[in-house]
């Protein structure tokens, strides 16, 4: 049987020392982070010929890893920041970390940003740091009336834009990246290919899944400063939405909190881990990724990676990697600042069966149970009646409640809007 041999190329400052390294090399871990988390490099070698020379601090390395039969992909360049020599025996461990997020991206700074778009904000600070900028279509024109980098970091402030904005913003090959944080594509818009991992593949894996806190939606409020209103907007669905405390001073502010957050949500309901024993130099943060051979509940998500950990060693060419659930754009809705329905008491739904010919309605808000149940005092006061006739007796009742409850929940809201 034919074992895959592992591979890899190692630049340092423009010079090839793969041949130098590949005989002393011991292991060769690369983490992929998403977000303003840098990418990390580790690179251990034996030197117990003495013969490795230390690199300086700042030295640039170009990585790249693979399979001997199937090539290499480049995995960027990074910045040497920390060199160790241990022994006996003797031991180099070089670390590097994503090339420019080191020194400069720590500077505090004071900058304001008035009347632009987030997309010219980004390309600013990519040329302070001598950086080309990778924005995204999707973020690029979102227009920013203003915001303050008040003794902030780059880094810092990249890091509020992000949650902001749920983007993730990192350096590869001397590009700030910043693109939506659960999409699958490259800042030019691209769609990253979809990997797929079959259990076959895979060392050992954990899924986790958490809804005790499963939100229908984000509500969040705004002040209409034209009428003198609190209002709100909802991006997913009203019924079990999560309200956020901060009342924003527009509506626009308040659609980007409302879609930020629910991204976050839903990314997180379900998390997978999975070590592979045969390691995939293509996967990447941001890549979409489909499984097979775990439980169907596991196989049917749209998996995104958010951590790609690869390592290359005495146990072969190996890949960790956690993901996330893949989120689709959701729809913002305003939510009524008046009561479309005024006076409303309750909802009737009529039906008309088409095997028995028997016809009726049916009404919400209902009161009792089984044979006893009948409308409420005041539900047939002033009934809204829906247009739609129902099949059936039962899908009657349920559009009735159905509506009802919606008729109800917006006028809390209306009133949770108006409270002073």
């Amino acid at each position: 049987m034919t074992y895959p041999i592992p591979a890899f190329k190692i630049t340092l400052d423009d010079q090839d020392i793969t041949a130098k390294f590949a005989p002393g090399l011991v292991n060769l871990s690369l983490t992929e982070c998403r977000s303003d988390n840098a990418d990390e490099l580790t690179i251990t070698l034996s030197d117990t010929d003495g013969q490795l020379a230390i690199p300086p601090k700042g030295a640039r390395i170009n990585v790249q890893i693979g399979w001997a039969d199937s090539g290499l992909v480049d995995k960027g360049i990074f910045t040497v920041d920390e060199i160790e020599h241990s022994g006996a025996p003797d031991v180099l461990t070089l670390r590097a970390r994503t090339a420019s997020l080191i020194d400069t991206f720590r500077e505090v700074r004071e900058d304001s940003y008035s009347n632009t778009t987030l997309g010219a904000i980004i390309e600013l600070i990519a040329f302070k740091q001598q950086l080309m900028a990778g924005v995204s279509d999707a973020l690029r024109n979102i227009p920013v009336k203003h915001i303050d980098q008040t003794r902030e970091s780059d880094a810092a402030f990249l890091r509020r834009l992000g949650k902001k904005y749920d983007a993730a913003a990192t350096v590869k090959n001397d590009t700030l990246i910043f693109v939506p944080a659960g999409r699958s594509k490259t800042a030019s818009g691209q769609d990253l290919p979809v990997i797929q991992i079959t259990r076959q593949l895979g060392d050992n894996h954990r899924f986790h899944s958490a809804e005790r806190d499963s939100y229908s939606g984000v509500r969040v409020f705004w002040y209409d400063e034209k009428h003198g209103l609190r209002r709100s907007v909802v991006a997913g669905l009203p019924g079990n939405s999560k309200r956020l405390r901060t009342t924003y001073a527009d509506e626009a502010d308040a659609r980007t909190a409302a879609l930020a957050e629910w991204g976050r949500i839903q990314r997180g309901t379900s998390s997978f881990e999975l070590s592979l024993a045969l390691g995939v130099p293509a996967l990447m943060p941001q890549s979409p990724v489909t499984v097979m051979g775990f439980k169907a509940a596991i196989d049917s998500m749209d998996w995104l990676a958010s951590k790609v950990t690869h390592s290359i060693g005495d146990a072969g060419f190996t890949t960790r990697i956690e993901l996330e659930t893949r989120t689709e754009e959701a729809e913002v809705e305003r939510e009524d600042a008046v009561d479309p329905d005024p006076g409303i008491t309750g909802v009737i739904a009529k039906w008309r069966n088409a095997v028995t010919k028997k016809s009726g309605q049916e009404i919400a808000p209902l009161t009792g149970e089984g044979k006893h149940v009948k409308p409420l005092a005041g539900a047939t006061g002033n009934p809204k009646t829906l247009n739609h006739i129902y099949a059936s007796k039962q899908a009657a009742r349920r559009a009735a409640q159905g509506e009802w409850e919606h008729i109800v929940a917006r006028r809390d809201i209306i009133k949770e809007n108006n409270a002073t």
